[in-house]
């Protein structure tokens, strides 16, 4: 009604451009339009963020980011959901110091973050750059705790000429190719698949399941001949271990049969684990710190977090501090104080009631070394923060590699986590390395530990000899009988330069002498 009678317009962006805009209904005389309501300039992102017109506005964007990152109660359908991936908190709750967004966008009935009780203080180093310092006795009683879920399907296709696919315990006697031994089917039943609350480890296998052979294999040699299938099971990735949540039998939409298994792993907080405040404050565990070591109050109050001072000064989220005391006075209380932008609840209100609860305004308190027993110098900024856990957790992304596969073109080990790979060293760790001098462990990372390869040059000529195995030795094309071939250790990149510079008409030439 309102609309049709155009007391409300709703502008785009370019309509905005001819528009005087003021967000105060008190003096609307020298203006064209009043918003609605102030917070709601800010998208569903930034308008979780308690008293963000006191952040400087980079910091207000990365939370916009981050929010949609962190982990909490998704969905109240956990045990039906068919997500490939999927993150539940255990513990969720509702932020004390909330904005009027949040629940118009359900994150009162579906949180994600906890309340922590924050202290602003060097942790003997452990919190210098972004770090975080965790209470281990508030991650024991399920602060940040998460269950990780993935989704592993596999299905029984049919084939022409009427081959399809088995689900069954792949045996070493019926001549499969890519059998992958005895102990990686041991946790299958007699069906094939795996059974429920089993604990599962990367390479076990969930699902057996053996294919007919391709259509137009390329030919292997040195191999049994007569019919074969292949292996086609699918196991738990890896870098990932769990338990088996659940399994489901169920039918393709081609109508074949079908497995769907959930893999759940409880996922508790640990070095390396990101988290992050609603003020773009991230930042990685340092440590878990034992709880009769952490700092402590008159009171006996021990933070769940320390977070270090230096976190501050230059980006000017303000907006935390406010959070914070705020998080105070509504403990204290025990209501929920609104932090909306421009309209949150005024330092006024809060000053009044932490005063009454016998609190500083200040947010500072005498606090206590956990070691020594004796009192800091200083008072020590504590309050009430709401804290997200992010779904960049350590599990998923430590790698270390000593031998493994290599690509077959290049012969230098595969790239990435997943396929097990080599950690690069690129251009600029080998100039760090010739700056030192460091020529013995340049050669080891660049040549013996990545592509070494021993080549047949001629010395006369200079070109790539080759091996004839009539004549059982190496010739030259060239040279003929009068060639005299080396042996060269190269690297196998430059060993494939030199063959496709020759494949568009170049000679590259090499000059060889004897290896000191």
């Amino acid at each position: 009604d309102l609309l049709r009678m155009g007391v409300i317009e709703l502008n785009d962006a370019n309509e905005e451009e001819n528009c005087f805009l003021t967000l105060d209904d008190k003096d609307t005389k020298k203006y064209t339009h009043l918003e609605i309501f102030p917070s709601a300039i800010l998208g569903a992102g930034a308008s979780i963020i308690p008293y963000p017109e006191h952040n400087q506005s980079p910091r207000n964007t990365y939370e916009s980011a981050m929010a949609k990152q962190s982990l909490g109660f998704s969905t109240p359908m956990m045990n039906t959901s068919t997500y490939v991936r999927q993150h539940f908190m255990w513990y969720p709750q509702t932020p004390i110091v909330t904005t009027k967004a949040m629940n118009l966008l359900g994150l009162e009935d579906r949180p994600a973050g906890q309340n922590c009780v924050v202290a602003v203080l060097p942790f003997d180093g452990y919190n210098i750059e972004d770090a975080i310092v965790i209470s281990k006795a508030a991650v024991d009683r399920g602060l940040g705790r998460t269950f990780f879920f993935r989704i592993y399907e596999a299905e029984a296709k049919q084939y022409p000429g009427g081959m399809r696919d088995n689900f069954e315990i792949p045996n070493a006697e019926d001549n499969i190719r890519g059998y992958k031994g005895e102990k990686a089917y041991r946790l299958l039943e007699e069906d094939g698949v795996i059974a429920t609350e089993s604990p599962a480890t990367g390479g076990d296998i969930l699902i057996g399941k053996t294919s007919p052979p391709r259509f137009m294999e390329e030919y292997r040699e040195f191999e049994s001949k007569g019919p074969y299938r292949r292996d086609t099971s699918i196991g738990v990735r890896p870098s990932e271990t769990g338990v088996v949540d659940t399994v489901v039998m169920t039918q393709s939409n081609e109508g074949g049969k079908m497995y769907k298994i959930r893999v759940r792993d409880m996922r508790i907080p640990e070095i390396g684990d990101k988290f992050a405040s609603r003020h773009g404050q991230k930042g990685v565990i340092g440590i878990l710190a034992r709880y009769e070591d952490l700092p402590y109050t008159a009171e006996g109050v021990i933070p769940d977090v320390l977070i270090n001072p230096h976190a501050f000064p230059s980006r000017m989220t303000v907006g935390m501090f406010m959070e914070s005391i705020s998080g105070k006075a509504a403990a204290q209380r025990g209501t929920k104080f609104d932090g909306s932008a421009f309209v949150g609840e005024k330092m006024e209100e809060i000053k009044v009631a932490l005063e009454g609860s016998g609190l500083k305004y200040s947010g500072k308190e005498v606090m206590y070394d956990g070691r020594t027993g004796k009192a800091f110098p200083v008072e020590v900024f504590m309050g009430v923060v709401y804290y997200q856990k992010l779904h960049h957790m350590v599990a998923d992304k430590i790698h270390a590699r000593a031998r493994g596969q290599v690509q077959m073109l290049t012969k230098q080990p595969t790239e990435g986590r997943a396929r097990g790979g080599g950690l690069r060293f690129g251009e600029m760790e080998r100039d760090c390395l010739i700056a030192y001098g460091a020529s013995m462990i340049l050669k080891d990372r660049l040549l013996d530990e990545s592509d070494k390869a021993e080549i047949y040059v001629c010395e006369r000529c200079g070109l790539v000899a080759y091996h004839d195995v009539k004549q059982r030795k190496y010739v030259c094309r060239v040279c003929g009988d009068k060639a005299k071939v080396s042996s060269v250790s190269v690297a196998y990149a430059f060993k494939l330069l030199l063959q496709e510079m020759q494949s568009l008409n170049v000679a590259p030439r090499l000059m060889i002498k004897e290896r000191v």
